[in-house]
């Protein structure tokens, strides 16, 4: 998944799915805690990946089983898009990721992010520099 997208939330903290995720997507898909740089924002799972990543932590030893990996599961909120393709989010990720209204969704590779709109644009403004773009090119391989 790439790109930027902008979407507001309605009167019921329901999001629309931008048409070029869509597909993507699928008909369902999870959306679950985040973080990016330090950045509070919320992860999408297209439904394969999260089912691999129920899979990874179920076959974790109890002792690897922390808090924090618990949360994201616990928190987690299955998405299946209405006929306007609008999905709910909880109030609880709503508040953790801190979006008030605008949002940004954005494309990162296998998932997506969702995100406060000003959240975003100081991430944005923090990470887009020369030194920062060129490490994680090169970190990426490139």
């Amino acid at each position: 998944m790439i790109g930027k997208y902008v979407a507001k939330l309605d009167d019921k903290n329901r999001l629309f799915v931008p048409a070029k995720l869509r597909e993507e997507l699928g008909s369902d898909f999870y959306v679950t805690l985040g973080i990016n740089c330090g950045h509070r924002c919320l992860t999408i799972y297209k439904d394969a990946d999260w089912q691999t990543l129920s899979e990874n932590y179920n076959t974790l030893p109890i002792s690897q089983k922390g808090a924090a990996t618990s949360l994201i599961f616990m928190n987690a909120v299955e998405c299946e898009p209405d006929k306007q393709f609008r999905f709910s989010l909880s109030p609880f990720l709503l508040s953790y990721a801190g979006i008030q209204k605008e949002v940004m969704i954005v494309g990162r590779a296998g998932q997506a992010e969702i995100w406060d709109l000003a959240e975003f644009e100081a991430f944005e403004a923090e990470n887009l520099t020369p030194e920062k773009l060129l490490a994680s090119l090169e970190a990426i391989g490139l």
